[in-house]
């Protein structure tokens, strides 16, 4: 280590005793006859970053004339829509020369996610609103592919939630019934989409926050490869987990969206292993399909859907989504991953440690662009604003700090392991195409309890069983509407099934033509008796969830013909890595 600086201020506020009382929690301390000499370097720097803080910060600038911000507001209450769904709203029109697939579609934005001037909440209120003065890479990459940016949309509280009733702008309800979930963190954009507002979402997702909502809302969302997408001038929780994508209506929509979004920017490190910006045809990919899967080979998770937090409806709506792509000519085998199990684990701990150290300004190690205007906007942290943080962020401080004294080490013991399990899935993808689950083990739960710790958590415990292990391996993984299952409250509420589809490391397009077949065969709003379908009841309104009113409720049957799925040999299952 070299040391540059020795000569010190006259202002210098370092004094004698700092060092033994920096040290003074760790249990250590200096040699006496050393102190001095430690007190003049920790001094030195000092100074040193006194002269950091005052140099001009360096951020990409948005191109203001080209892609002006109009009309920007914060909506009322009458203007609101699902509760609380948007964040602000304004109007920033895509470019018009394109050819894109995307040119004047509209396209809402996670508040989390920098759109320069305008005031971003982070779904908190214990900080005023800060104000980015650059756009996110995916935000021009939007607009440059004539998508029209038409606002914000309500992000859970620091992105700490799956549920959506804990921002502090408001509730976000589900489209299909006030009082339930629309899922989190990305809430008020999955709402706006599957509601018909907003033709597509960037969302963002450490855990499940693009999948849940996706799956709760009856869309498609997609989670791409680690780095596949940028993340640049996005507010990061665990970068090693940080992922951002589209959510929309229609597989063809996210595959225009991944299109326009894909490919390494010059800043995010995360995107390095990505190929070139424009590079890509996912859109292609799916219209040279022939809507059939024959000789595709799916695996289903045997860990991702016997187990007791599966509900009765939703294993039944996924094991017909299973059979339906049977029918479309996919060869369909059971596959086990025990790690599969230790997903959950493994991303409590890196998520606690690392969450804590961003949420209390320590986030380091990758190469990016930080926001530094939302550091100073909430640091230091004060008595009054850590009391106005939601409990799921709390809880992510006092564990993370808790864990980080107690546990020191820890957090590379589970990026090693987290290895592990992806090396675990690759062997998996080396036999077949995707792998399938539940995106989630039950539908949309009723909102929680804000005045109550323990009961803010209770509706989302479980709900990430599926999703969390895939940020941890960084594999892509798409959650597609397939059905509508009942309430667990209340048997007359059919409420929408996701289906998660997986690929092997930088295989979206596998991943694509799997959903896209599906999504082109079979109509997921109904129950009725269609080419390939295999039970038979009354219609579901398409536009239910458009209009944010109750499903009417079909006739319940039971499933004719479940899949039949060959159970491989033991010996072929995939074990443990040693």
């Amino acid at each position: 280590m070299s040391v540059f600086f020795k000569e010190i201020s006259a202002d210098n506020p370092v004094r004698e005793g700092d060092v033994e009382r920096i040290l003074e929690p760790l249990g250590v301390t200096v040699k006496d006859s050393e102190s001095r000499d430690y007190q003049t370097l920790l001094a030195a720097v000092h100074d040193c970053a006194e002269h950091v803080s005052q140099l001009p910060d360096y951020q990409p600038s948005p191109d203001l004339d080209r892609y002006p911000r109009l009309d920007l507001k914060r909506p009322s209450e009458k203007e609101q829509v699902f509760g609380h769904a948007w964040a602000h709203r304004f109007l920033i029109k895509g470019n018009q020369s394109t050819s894109s697939e995307l040119r004047g579609k509209s396209v809402c934005i996670k508040d989390c996610i920098a759109v320069a001037g305008v005031p971003q909440f982070f779904g908190s209120d214990a900080f005023p609103a800060w104000t980015p003065t650059t756009d996110a890479i995916v935000v021009t990459r939007m607009l440059d592919a004539g998508a029209d940016v038409v606002g914000t949309a309500t992000c859970e509280h620091f992105c700490n939630s799956t549920a959506s009733f804990t921002s502090a702008q408001g509730t976000v309800e589900n489209p299909y019934k006030p009082g339930y979930s629309a899922g989190g963190s990305t809430s008020g954009g999955a709402a706006l989409v599957a509601g018909g507002i907003a033709d597509i979402a960037i969302g963002t997702d450490q855990g499940g926050s693009i999948r849940v909502p996706a799956s709760l809302c009856g869309i498609v969302g997609l989670k791409p490869t680690h780095g596949l997408i940028p993340y640049t001038g996005i507010t990061s929780g665990d970068q090693i987990d940080d992922h951002a994508g589209p959510l929309a209506r229609s597989v063809a929509e996210v595959a225009a969206s991944l299109d326009a979004l894909a490919g390494y920017d010059g800043i995010d490190d995360r995107s390095l292993g990505s190929a070139p910006h424009a590079s890509f045809q996912f859109s292609r990919s799916l219209k040279d399909a022939d809507g059939k899967l024959d000789g595709v080979k799916v695996g289903v998770l045997v860990e991702g859907y016997q187990n007791d937090l599966v509900q009765p409806g939703v294993k039944a709506k996924f094991l017909e989504a299973v059979e339906k792509l049977s029918i479309l000519g996919a060869e369909i085998e059971e596959v086990s991953i025990p790690l599969h199990k230790e997903g959950g684990s493994i991303w409590t701990i890196q998520q606690r440690i690392s969450g804590a150290s961003g949420i209390l300004g320590n986030a380091n190690g990758r190469r990016g662009l930080y926001l530094t205007e939302f550091e100073h906007a909430r640091l230091p942290w004060t008595a009054p604003n850590f009391d106005r943080l939601f409990p799921s962020t709390k809880n992510t401080v006092i564990n993370g700090i808790y864990l980080m004294k107690n546990f020191p080490g820890l957090y590379g013991k589970t990026v090693n392991i987290g290895r592990q399990i992806r090396d675990a899935y690759e062997l998996a993808f080396k036999k077949y195409d995707v792998i399938v689950m539940p995106t989630t083990p039950f539908v949309a739960p009723r909102h929680g309890d804000r005045d109550s710790v323990l009961g803010s958590f209770e509706p989302s415990i479980g709900m990430t069983t599926n999703t969390a292990i895939f940020n941890v391996t960084g594999h892509p993984a798409l959650s597609l509407p397939v059905g509508l299952a009942a309430a667990p409250d209340d048997d007359q509420l059919l409420l929408p099934v996701g289906l998660q589809i997986v690929g092997g490391l930088w295989k979206e397009k596998a991943i694509l033509k799997v959903a896209h077949a599906w999504e082109q065969n079979f109509d997921w709003k109904s129950t009725s008796k269609r080419k390939f379908g295999s039970i038979s009841a009354d219609e579901i309104p398409a536009e239910v969830a458009q209009c944010g009113g109750d499903v009417r409720s079909g006739k319940q049957i039971g499933v004719e013909k479940m899949v039949e799925i060959k159970p491989q040999l033991e010996v072929e299952q995939i074990k443990m890595v040693a």
